[in-house]
This record gives C-alpha cells, sequence and structure tokens, in this order.
C-alpha cells in the first residue's frame, strides 16, 4: 500500500512539475520576442519588469534574472544621465551577483559581468577606464575558460582588444580577421535552447563593417 501511495506521490509531483514548466515556457516564450519590439528605456524597463516576475516565481530557473540585467544594462547604454546610467546598472548589478551564486560554471553568466562592467565604465572613462577595464576583462576571461566557443564571449574579447588598441595609438584593424572569421561561424554556434542567449550577431556585423 505504502509503495502504491508512493508512486501516485511521485506521479502528481511530475505532473505539477510539467505543468509548471509549460508555465515558465510559456512566459518566457511570450516575453523573449519583445527584444524586438523595444526601441526606448522604457520599453527595456518594462519588458526587464516582465523578468523579474518570472524570476520571482520560478526562483531556481536563472534565464529570467538574466534577462532582467541584460535588458537594464541595455538601458544604461541609452541613457544620457550618469546617475541614472549607475542606477540601471545597480539594479542589474543585483541580479547579476544572484547568477554568478545559482550559476557559477555558466559562461553566459560571465559575459553578461563583463558587458556590466563595460557599462559602469561608459558611464565615467576617464575616470573609471583602469578599474572597470580590467573587471570586465576578467569575466571574459572566465566566460572564455568555461566555454572557449562561446559567440557573445569571443565578441566582446574582439571589442576590448580593440579598445585597448586605440587607447595606446596601435591599428584596432587588426584584429578585424578575428571578427570575419568569428561572424562567418556565428550560425555553427547552437543555444543550449529556445530560450538562452542568442544575442550578439549584429554588433559583430557593427565591427566588420567598420573595418571595411
Amino acid at each position: 500500500m505504502k509503495k502504491i501511495v508512493l508512486s501516485i506521490a511521485v506521479v502528481l509531483f511530475s505532473l505539477v512539475s510539467m505543468a509548471q514548466k509549460a508555465e515558465f515556457y510559456q512566459a518566457m516564450g511570450e516575453a523573449l520576442p519583445q527584444y524586438g519590439t523595444c526601441k526606448s528605456v522604457a520599453d527595456f524597463q518594462a519588458l526587464g519588469n516582465k523578468f523579474e516576475m518570472i524570476a520571482n516565481v520560478e526562483k531556481s530557473e536563472w534565464l529570467p534574472l538574466y534577462y532582467h540585467a541584460h535588458c537594464y544594462i541595455l538601458m544604461s547604454f541609452m541613457e544620457q544621465d550618469a546617475t541614472k546610467k549607475d542606477g540601471y546598472l545597480d539594479i542589474a548589478e543585483k541580479s547579476v551577483k544572484k547568477l554568478v551564486e545559482m550559476v557559477p560554471n555558466e559562461s553566459e553568466v560571465f559575459v553578461l559581468q563583463s558587458f556590466l562592467y563595460t557599462g559602469r565604465l561608459v558611464v565615467n572613462p576617464m575616470e573609471r577606464g583602469q578599474e572597470y577595464s580590467g573587471l570586465s576583462g576578467q569575466a571574459i576571461g572566465k566566460a572564455l575558460v568555461l566555454d572557449p566557443t562561446n559567440p557573445r564571449a569571443q565578441m566582446m574579447k574582439i571589442q576590448m582588444d580593440m579598445g585597448t588598441a586605440r587607447f595606446f595609438g596601435t591599428d584596432p584593424k587588426s584584429f578585424c580577421p578575428q571578427a570575419k572569421e568569428l561572424l562567418a561561424k556565428w550560425d555553427e554556434f547552437k543555444p543550449k535552447s529556445p530560450l538562452h542567449p542568442n544575442w550578439g550577431k549584429d554588433q559583430v556585423e557593427g565591427i566588420v563593417k567598420g573595418c571595411e
């Protein structure tokens, strides 16, 4: 009798879990396409808040937190006011810290962390350049160790290398062959699922266009 009750409990638990997963995939599937319609800080804030709501329900899932932080980082690049930029990055950083604790072996998380540090640097390059360029480089290093094939990590590395070259007065176009090779192979990298990060190709296209 105990075995029967246990079996029923396992089945019920599985059904509940499947229903919850279905709701999660539906919510994420509805939110992700909205990236394509975001044109303003307000648009990205609304989308980021949707991901935050999903994250509050699906506490074991890291992807909603990832996209929540990603939206707020993008907002910082769109904003002109330095104080507001830092405010958006403060919110993003809280989610990034949670992500590092949740999935410390996920390459995409450290790409996002590097992106966050780049945002901090952009607020005041003269005062923050040395600190945050170093932190950004460390994060990308971790991302590439965890997954050398990650195209977003490779893209960020190329961007940093080109920025460093400009700073020291050398030709950043020496990294153009790497950018062209990355763009040519971009579609060979397959995300783990339709929900996993897949952004960045347009940024590589921009780098390559600048090389012409």
